[in-house]
């Protein structure tokens, strides 16, 4: 396949790769993507895993197939088949950390061997001088499931033995001995050899021994000294395994000594050469819970199992890009999805760096705007935060396309009566921004306080060098740095050495600091002052060099952890409080706005056509909170605010009796019931005739009940992953069976099932609207896996279940025998939204340039409907493509097709010249009189159309 650079997608889908989808299966589903209309394939990451990895983030080799996923000659054949299809791959990319988890990598583990004096030791971000001296040249491993000294004693602790070296053993943990420790195990074998004084061997083991006491000490950071460790280590590891082939009186002889250093349960002095042992390694055990708080290499968020990398070497880049780079070179990937680029410590600088790597291998110049290969970021857009227009990307991941065209189908009319019916609910009011500012403190003091006490600490060492900042206490400092993280209004500042600090970012930190000191008049202003004028570069005129390096430094970090605290309090804490409509609650997302007017989605797509018009737009992705479909039918709980608040009435006290007190509350409490409601609703089965299920199943009731376990963990308020309450949760469990629970005496589903009913009508609508909003706006539509037709997940790993392939291709290779009417009558069975999705990517493909380099057209309605419907128009030159969906479905009435439009009609824009045209999908003519399309007859069959000259 010929490919130029950058290559524009048409139309990306999303595939999930783990062991249970492979690159054989991703291979044989490669025609039924070109028929749906597919141009490339959005694939998950792929590279060496966890063996178990369900998502393949936490990459364990940055330069290996995932052996999980399949061979290299079955990825040869699953590429070569996507080239036989004109079909190109964007491959999700993970440049800021790596799984840790298990022995599979060989940095990490290089590291937990040698400390200090491992090669890889400058690979990952290590603070080899934490700030408690017991940690000083190791790295705290927080992987015990209870105290360090339980755990010993009961001799889950065993040192073994294998191929000349020892390592730890922890439950499926492998964690290797550091060698110059051997000669703890190695003089207590030496002693059972006792007997052997005069064999060979016996001179040769203690030959070993010397040569151990020579190794070069894990502490050693000089580059020979850290060669010759790496070289010797490795020929006493051989020297020993050899001895024990050759002498099996020395296997025996270190078996006996593992016996005894490994210890007796039931007998804690026999465990002590164990525990001295432990304590000369170049790392730490530690239970788990204590991670938040001594936790000394920079993770992912809180995952202890993700360790940050420093991608800004020079050497880390090249070590990790290997392979990633080769897949360019040869065409496999024609295009890179940038992971969690915030975590970097300089975006932009990596993102210039992989293009020109790009262009390089590529063979080609680098383009005036470094764009060498089609490239997106998973940046998360905060509020009226833009993408930053200097940084070589075309576009972000999509979640902001996500958030605005699902607020576009709320009825913000019924922003105060939805406001009152939640409050009352769960009986008090509940402030956005408040809570967002006080779950970020939460977040920092439960799971992210080593980092906070870290910038404290640094904080702290600067204003000691100045005279007239030195009086500032250290807890004064790192109380203003906590502050002004819980008031950070985006993720992240940009800030980097020897350029100029933006204009956004100077905005960012003075609304940051100023909101702080409002929130803090007890704190003196002056300490707020210094933070800020260093978090703007203003260093003092008095500064050396060593003092703007150390300045730049704590800027640096400080921009690295923003991010992590606000994705921590906002998407995995406040996103499962504030459950005014939770559909508003997705990554990105403004849930304080109620909605957003027709008018603001179209300047939203204007600036997407002007600055990033190759951008992504997502709807459902492996991140967000529910699926597309589920929030299409919840945000349709907006327009039934009435029906809404009585049905909650009814519903709280038809299902108090299966609640439970759990210490002197009622679980689950009424802001976990009132997210439970909006749930079902969202995701309730539908029948062949679009009535709802009577009953559901128990896989269904499964679903809900791990649903809401993980939301009432994530809301950290009556139980947390850190302190699960098990009561709580096995209370909310219950209560999710028993008001489910298929019985002539449940009083709850015959008053549910009708608003469930009402809710999946209007929502299908929604649904069908949605999609092709995304597939005819300005930007790249992504398709989710498996979301072509009708899909109810939620949060993963939900939302990573298998995909039924094979009965979707059956479906399409159907659809062309189906009549539109018959579609719209038989819509729960999700062939109307796979039909709606092929048509328009085959007509996006037809006209790749009327959509890549046409113009963006807003345009108006008339007549008594004219809030219930959105339309744009697509033109170049003499082409043009009208887009026109429903919205507010609920004042039009089901379906909302033909004469129920009434005089509603679209008014062309002056530029574009209307006279007929064809509507694609049923293709019907239309005449266009008067420069307007009444919407009767463009939506006379279906409920949403395209028409085109």
């Amino acid at each position: 396949m010929k490919t130029e650079h950058p290559r524009i997608p048409t139309c990306t889908y999303r595939l999930q790769f783990n062991r249970w989808f492979t690159f054989a299966q991703a291979r044989e589903i490669v025609p039924y993507l070109r028929a749906l209309g597919v141009s490339d394939v959005y694939a998950s990451p792929y590279f060496q895993a966890g063996a178990n990895s369900l998502h393949g983030y936490d990459i364990t080799d940055h330069n290996k197939l995932n052996e999980a996923i399949g061979s290299q000659e079955q990825y040869d054949a699953w590429i070569a088949e996507l080239h036989a299809h004109g079909i190109g791959q964007v491959l999700d990319f993970v440049p800021n950390h790596m799984g840790v988890a298990e022995p599979g990598n060989k940095w990490w583990m290089d590291v937990l061997e040698n400390g200090p004096s491992s090669m890889y030791a400058p690979y990952f971000d290590v603070d080899w001088r934490p700030l408690k001296s017991d940690l000083r040249d190791k790295v705290l491993l927080p992987i015990l499931t209870d105290q360090y000294g339980r755990v010993l004693e009961r001799g889950e602790l065993q040192v073994r033995f294998e191929e000349g070296a020892f390592y730890l053993a922890y439950q499926n943990q492998k964690l290797p001995i550091a060698p110059g420790t051997y000669r703890l195990i190695l003089e207590m074998a030496l002693e059972n050899l006792a007997e052997y004084k005069d064999e060979e061997f016996y001179g040769e083991f203690q030959s070993i021994l010397t040569a151990l006491e020579y190794l070069p000490r894990r502490t050693e950071t000089d580059p020979e000294k850290i060669a010759e460790r790496a070289r010797e280590k490795e020929i006493v590891k051989r020297r020993l395994e050899r001895r024990c082939q050759e002498a099996p009186q020395v296997q025996r002889a270190i078996e006996k000594a593992l016996a005894q250093i490994n210890g007796r349960p039931g007998d804690p002095r026999s465990f002590d050469r164990l525990d001295e042992l432990l304590n000369a390694q170049s790392y730490r055990l530690a239970f788990w819970r204590v991670a938040a708080e001594e936790i000394n290499y920079r993770r992912f968020f809180d995952v202890n199992d993700l360790a940050a990398i420093r991608m800004e070497l020079p050497e880390v880049f090249d070590a990790a890009h290997q392979l990633v780079v080769d897949l360019v070179r040869s065409g496999a990937v024609t295009g890179l999805r940038i992971d969690h680029p915030d975590g970097l410590y300089l975006p932009k600088e990596y993102l210039e760096a992989l293009q020109r790597r790009c262009a390089k291998v590529l063979g080609i110049p680098l383009p005036k705007d470094d764009r060498a290969v089609y490239m997106i970021a998973e940046k998360i857009l905060s509020g009226a935060e833009k993408l930053r227009s200097d940084w070589p990307l075309h576009g972000t991941t999509g979640y902001d396309f996500a958030n605005q065209v699902a607020g576009v189908f709320v009825d913000t009319s019924a922003e105060a009566e939805m406001t009152r019916t939640f409050h009352r609910f769960i009986g008090h009011t509940m402030h956005f921004g408040h809570l967002v500012y006080a779950k970020k403190r939460l977040v920092m003091r439960l799971a992210l306080a080593n980092e906070v006490e870290v910038l404290g600490n640094m904080l702290d060492r600067l204003s000691e060098k100045n005279r007239w900042y030195r009086d500032f206490t250290f807890e004064a400092l790192a109380r203003a740095v906590r502050e002004t993280i819980a008031c950070f209004p985006v993720y992240r500042t940009y800030l980097a050495p020897g350029q100029t600090v933006s204009d956004e970012d100077r905005q960012v930190i003075e609304r940051a600091i100023a909101a702080a000191k409002r929130r803090n008049p007890a704190i003196e202003e002056s300490i707020f002052n210094f933070l800020r004028d260093i978090l703007l570069f203003r260093f003092p005129e008095n500064l050396d060099a060593q003092g703007r390096e150390e300045h730049m430094q704590f800027v640096l970090r400080f921009q690295q952890f923003t991010g992590p605290i606000m994705a921590k309090g906002l998407e995995d804490t406040v996103f499962y409080i504030y459950n005014r409509l939770a559909a508003l609650n997705e990554v990105g997302g403004e849930p304080q706005q109620f909605g957003l007017s027709v008018d603001a989605f179209h300047e939203r797509n204007l600036d997407r056509h002007r600055n990033w018009p190759a951008t992504l737009l997502a709807t459902s992705t492996h991140d967000t909170k529910r699926s597309e479909d589920v929030r299409a039918r919840m945000v349709a709980i907006s327009e039934i605010p009435e029906l809404w608040r009585r049905s909650l009435q009814r519903w709280r006290t038809v299902n108090r009796r299966w609640k439970k007190d759990v210490n002197e509350l009622e679980a689950p409490d009424a802001n976990e019931e009132y997210l439970l409601y909006q749930t079902l609703l969202g995701t309730w089965p539908v029948g062949a005739k679009g009535a709802p299920a009577e009953n559901v199943g128990p896989e269904y009731i499964e679903r809900i009940q791990a649903y809401m376990t993980k939301a009432l963990n994530e809301a950290k308020l009556n139980t947390s992953w850190i302190q699960p309450n098990e009561e709580w949760l096995a209370a909310t469990r219950d209560f999710v069976a028993k008001i489910l629970e298929p019985s002539t005496k449940n009083k709850f589903l015959p008053t549910f099932l009708p608003v469930a009913q009402e809710i999946a009508r209007l929502g299908a609508v929604n649904a069908l609207a949605q999609a092709l909003l995304k597939l005819m706006s300005p930007g790249v539509p992504d398709i989710y896996q498996g979301n072509e037709v009708w899909n109810y997940s939620l949060v993963d790993p939900d939302n990573r279940r298998p995909v039924d392939y094979k009965v979707r291709a059956e479906m399409l290779s159907c659809l062309s025998s189906k009549r539109p009417e018959d579609l719209l009558q038989n819509w729960p069975d999700g062939r109307i939204k796979m039909f709606l999705t092929q048509r328009a990517l085959h007509f996006r493909n037809e006209h790749v340039e009327l959509f890549r380099n046409g113009d963006y057209l807003p345009l108006r309605a008339s007549g008594t409907l004219a809030d219930c419907c959105i339309s744009f128009a697509r033109r170049l030159n003499r082409h043009w493509a009208v887009v026109i969906v429903p919205r507010l479905s609920s004042r039009i009435g089901f379906p909302p097709v033909g004469d129920v439009w009434k005089d509603t009609a679209i008014e062309s824009a002056e530029n574009l010249a209307l006279e007929r045209g064809r509507e694609i999908f049923t293709g019907r003519e239309l005449l266009i009189q008067n420069r307007q399309i009444r919407v009767a007859d463009a939506l006379s069959i279906l409920p949403f159309a395209m028409v085109t000259s």
